[in-house]
């Protein structure tokens, strides 16, 4: 028999019984499991973010550190380029100097291929190293110049006909005035010719010759008539050649109709004068045939006889320089018509070769041929009507000008009209009234012509001084280029924009050569370039540089051009111009350093407290030798500030200028510490932290405290703080070595070996104690250096800035001298 509990029916419910409470159980364990699961999972993540946000870090240092340096290397090599080509700026002036001096002589076809190559680099035997690239250029330059264009060409062919027949009639007219010098110095050589009938045998044989030549030109005229006549026959010229030698020859026969009535005219004068002379003698001799006083009266005719001569003489000279200026004059009308007979004979000759030749030539290259010589005909007429058309384009513009100036003065005379009290005009019955044009909305864009572009230059960048803008927009030359380099961009013209750009970055480097000391004009132009630089960048219609643009601003960005390539230039440029501020800076700063703040007597009473044996170098000064102050040194930073600040320098640039500044004032104070024993004591190290607490306290004063300068004063602060701290005990070693991270251990080590006590009752630093600051510095990885490197530079950045004026608010001072621009 089986139990009653083993029985199935029995067993079911209390199965059913135990499972809700089994899940329970289970569930209970599930939930921990999951928080247990949860809270590794939350400590698993937070030891993740710790050490990712740990490397994170590590890694953005090491890469931050990376571009630091990568950004030095890049802008000392930009530093040496700016060095190298001003080396080769000086090359080429001393080797031009050298060319133009008397012992070099060459012949006119050096002259101008010197003069047409004078833009590239000359070739000197002390630089054999560099005259593969020199080669090289040259090269490129003749290869460019044979690819030269057909209407260039032919525009320089036809210049040089013209320079070669102005060239034959100066050559001409120099031979014909050397022969009159030699003539009028044969006449003057000549002695007087004493006797009366010498002088008329002499005239007459003069006369005789002139009317020989005149005989013999009047037969060569006729022969050369008749030549003209027989080869215009002969070569069967076109008619428009028949016309001009019909025009020539009408132009010989009115010359000789004129000289024959000129000829006729000194022949009446002649035989006038001899009839009267003849007459005069008549009367004579009848006055002596009747005179009572036959000695007196003889006299009297001799002196009228020899008045008579002189007259005459007097005329035969005159009808002679006549003559002569005739003969001339004829002459020069000959070589004229000669000149242009030859010229239309060549002419001739090259129209019948060509004919020739295409009549040897197939019908399909005589067309070709034929078109090729019609091609060049009107490219040489394009060429002229563009001359014409440039002359008349000036011309317009000089009466634009002028018209200017009259509505100018119009309006003036109508202003001084409105003037007048109205008593002056109750009499008048009517009241003119003139109708203005309305002027046209300003878009923001500055349109010049071409040949203009070097007076823009010249009166915006060569010859504009910092003053003449001073109480005007800051970097207003920048924004007038841009509006004269987005109205290139707007008629679509590259090569407008091209030498407007070029030309005004060769523009500013060549004022910043020229002005190499001037902080003020380098400021100004560190700010123009880099104002450009963010235009540049501002308008490009790059979607990164737009985020900040006003719906306006949109509008003016440029629309055909991607200069980029130029933006890299002006980057260029602008860190050029900062290692030259940052030289012109540190050479005003630098001379005041020592004095003001390692000498210079901030605290009274300190002077007196000084080490045994020594005394201060200021007392060594001669009589007359310059002493500077720290209010020296922040008077001349104030004015470094309000300059850059005036001219509207980005706030970026400015502070990383005075992180350069304090890193020298830092480099230089310490390096004269670390080498003056008489400076190494307790009253500099007071002196020494009042005068750094001071430059803090003008950086404060600035809002320049995160320039990072403030940082770069860490090293001479470390050094006075170490002047004051205690030197015997193992605590102080290891206090000085805690405190004094950013000295080197040889900066420490040093400075504690030039320590000299004030008095004689402090000791000096014991050799132990600099034993034990040498074995608590062991572990530190110092660069072995003493020194520091007072003339390194630090790379600069310049962080876009974009500017928030719009092109078409932006007016244009009349000191300027820019009225050939045009608003559009």
């Amino acid at each position: 028999m089986q139990s009653p509990c083993s029985h199935p029916a029995l067993q079911q419910p209390l199965t059913l019984c135990l499972v809700p409470q089994r899940i329970a159980d289970l569930e209970e364990e599930n939930a921990l499991l999951k928080q247990e699961k949860e809270e590794l999972n939350s400590r698993i993540l937070g030891l993740s973010q710790g050490e990712f946000a740990q490397n994170t870090a590590e890694e953005s240092m090491q890469m931050k550190k990376e571009l630091e340096e990568e950004r030095s290397r890049y802008q000392n090599l930009v530093k040496e380029y700016s060095r190298l080509e001003q080396r080769y700026d000086n090359l080429r002036d001393e080797m031009a100097i050298i060319k133009q001096s008397p012992g070099h002589k060459r012949s006119p076809s050096n002259q101008s291929s010197l003069e047409s190559d004078s833009n590239y680099p000359s070739i000197s035997t002390s630089e054999i190293g560099d005259t593969e690239d020199v080669i090289q250029q040259v090269e490129e330059v003749g290869m460019e110049k044979a690819a030269m264009d057909m209407s260039l060409f032919l525009k320089l062919q036809k210049r040089v006909r013209e320079l070669e027949q102005e060239r034959k009639k100066l050559q001409t007219q120099l031979e014909r005035k050397e022969q009159e010098s030699k003539k009028s110095q044969v006449i003057e050589m000549k002695p007087e010719v004493t006797s009366d009938h010498e002088e008329t045998a002499y005239n007459s044989l003069k006369r005789q010759e002139l009317e020989s030549e005149n005989k013999k030109l009047k037969n060569e005229l006729n022969e050369l008539r008749t030549a003209i006549a027989d080869r215009a026959t002969q070569n069967n010229c076109s008619s428009d050649v028949q016309d001009s030698y019909n025009l020539l020859l009408n132009q010989l026969k009115a010359a000789n109709e004129e000289l024959e009535v000129r000829k006729d005219e000194v022949l009446n004068l002649r035989s006038q004068i001899m009839k009267a002379a003849q007459q005069k003698e008549r009367n004579m001799g009848g006055i002596t045939t009747n005179a009572s006083w036959p000695n007196s009266d003889k006299h009297i005719d001799q002196e009228d006889a020899i008045e008579a001569y002189q007259g005459m003489c007097e005329t035969n000279r005159l009808l002679e320089a006549q003559l002569q200026e005739q003969r001339r004059e004829h002459e020069e009308e000959m070589e004229a018509l000669r000149n242009q007979v030859d010229a239309m004979q060549e002419e001739l000759e090259k129209q019948q070769q060509a004919f020739l030749q295409t009549l040897q030539l197939s019908p399909e290259v005589q067309v070709e041929f034929g078109l090729q010589q019609e091609i060049t005909r009107l490219t040489n007429e394009n060429l002229d009507l563009k001359e014409m058309l440039e002359k008349l384009e000036k011309n317009e513009k000089k009466l634009k000008k002028q018209l200017k100036i009259y509505m100018k003065k119009v309006q003036d005379f109508e202003a001084f009209q409105a003037t007048v009290p109205a008593e002056r005009r109750q009499h008048e019955p009517n009241m003119q009234v003139t109708v203005q044009r309305k002027e046209k909305d300003f878009q923001g864009m500055l349109e010049y012509y071409k040949e203009d572009e070097p007076l823009l230059i010249r009166n915006l960048i060569t010859d504009l001084k910092p003053q003449t803008v001073s109480a005007t927009v800051p970097c207003l030359p920048a924004y007038i280029l841009y509006m004269c380099i987005r109205h290139a961009d707007y008629i679509n013209d590259d090569q407008k924009v091209h030498s407007l750009l070029t030309s005004t970055i060769n523009g500013i480097k060549k004022v910043l050569r020229k002005n190499n000391s001037d902080f003020e004009l380098t400021s100004f132009w560190l700010a123009n370039t880099c104002r450009l630089l963010h235009c540049l960048k501002q308008y490009s219609g790059d979607a990164g540089f737009m985020t900040q643009n006003t719906p306006k601003q949109n509008e003016h960005c440029l629309k055909n051009f991607d200069l980029t390539e130029y933006r890299q230039v002006l980057s260029h440029l602008s860190i050029q111009i900062y290692q030259q501020l940052i030289k012109i800076a540190e050479s005003i700063i630098q001379p005041m350093i020592v004095f003001a703040v390692l000498e210079n007597e901030s605290i009274q009473g300190l002077s007196g407290i000084k080490p045994i044996g020594y005394k201060f170098r200021t007392s060594c000064l001669a009589d007359g030798d310059i002493t500077y102050t720290l209010d020296t040194i922040i008077h001349q930073l104030n004015n470094f500030h309000s300059t850059m600040c005036d001219q509207g320098m980005d706030p970026e640039i400015v502070e990383q200028v005075f992180k350069q500044l304090f890193y020298m004032i830092n480099a230089v104070a310490l390096n004269n510490l670390l080498l003056r024993k008489d400076v190494c004591s307790w009253s500099t190290g007071m002196q020494l932290r009042f005068n750094i607490s001071q430059l803090e306290e003008w950086l404060r004063g600035k809002n320049l405290q995160q320039s990072g300068a403030a940082q770069k004063l860490e090293p001479l602060i470390q050094a006075a703080q170490l002047l004051q701290l205690k030197k015997k005990t193992s605590e102080d070693a290891e206090a000085i070595c805690s405190l004094c991270t950013s000295l080197t251990t040889q900066q420490i080590v040093k400075i504690l070996n030039l320590y000299t006590p004030v008095n004689e009752f402090e000791e000096r630093v014991t050799v132990t104690f600099i034993r034990d600051i040498q074995m608590h510095l062991q572990e530190r990885n110092d660069p072995p250096q003493l020194l520091i490197d007072f003339k390194h530079v630090f790379p600069v950045s310049f962080p876009f800035n974009p500017s928030s004026i719009t092109m078409d608010s932006i007016h244009i001072p009349a000191a300027l001298n820019l009225e050939f621009l045009n608003k559009v």
